[in-house]
């Protein structure tokens, strides 16, 4: 059985770490490379920067915080926000980043998930996908950091994006995103039924049995973290020895 893996995120906005809810109400929570290597000496596993205004700006996503974080940071991490072609992928590899993650242009260009993967290989390519219930009760794709609508729903994008050779889905349910009362357990599972890739579940985290119940009930293979311990209420270690002393084989 694969280890679990337990990952911060570390949304970033105008150069610093920020936490909402629901993506709005943002509040500082410190320099992004300054929590990124903490983190690291702290046993995560992985770690996830997520430039979160970069494609509603329409700019290009932090390549100084990540280049600043691959002389601090020695476990793997992703970099996303703006991505739009396979150079910036080349150009983000380059700084140290060990995947990158699209959003809004894996939806407008996926053949760029297609040629990513073929020019580095699938395992560095991540497809974030925003997801949000709709009144008619699916599951639905929202572009620009939660603000556009698709149409498009999850469970068919995510098969999509397997094909054009994602390594790996990270599902952030936007009605969990910053509650902290919990991960989205029926998106997250039905994505992991959905694709044969590894699924991040994310969105909601707020106390160790959330963490349990996405990768147990929720099929997920990482649970995405960030306020419960950016603002110290828990240590990642804490938050794996719960998941140890209930059988979750985590690394």
């Amino acid at each position: 059985m694969l280890a679990k893996r337990v990952i911060p995120c570390l949304d970033v906005k105008d150069g610093r770490v920020v936490k909402g809810t629901n993506f709005l109400n943002l509040r500082d929570a410190g320099d992004p490379v300054e929590l990124a290597a903490f983190y690291d000496r702290e046993g995560a596993d992985e770690l996830v920067f997520l430039d979160i205004t970069a494609s509603h700006e329409r700019r290009r996503t932090i390549f100084d915080i990540a280049s600043r974080t691959s002389e601090e940071v020695f476990i793997p991490y992703c970099v996303g926000g703006g991505i739009k072609s396979v150079e910036d992928f080349r150009d983000l590899l380059k700084t140290g980043a060990d995947k990158i993650s699209m959003n809004t242009a894996a939806v407008q260009h996926p053949e760029v998930i297609t040629e990513a993967a073929e020019r580095f290989g699938s395992q560095c390519v991540v497809v974030a996908i925003d997801g949000k219930k709709n009144a008619e009760g699916w599951w639905e794709v929202y572009l620009h950091g939660g603000r556009t609508p698709t149409g498009i729903k999850v469970l068919d994008w995510a098969a999509e994006a397997e094909r054009r050779g994602a390594g790996e889905i990270l599902l952030t349910s936007m009605d969990a995103d910053g509650t902290k009362n919990g991960f989205d357990i029926p998106q997250t599972r039905a994505v992991a039924e959905t694709v044969r890739i590894p699924v991040i579940a994310s969105g909601g985290a707020g106390a160790p049995e959330h963490l349990y119940d996405a990768l147990t009930e929720g099929k997920a293979d990482a649970a995405l973290i960030a306020s419960i311990t950016h603002y110290g209420e828990y240590t990642i270690g804490q938050l794996k020895a719960y998941l140890r002393e209930r059988g979750v084989v985590v690394r």
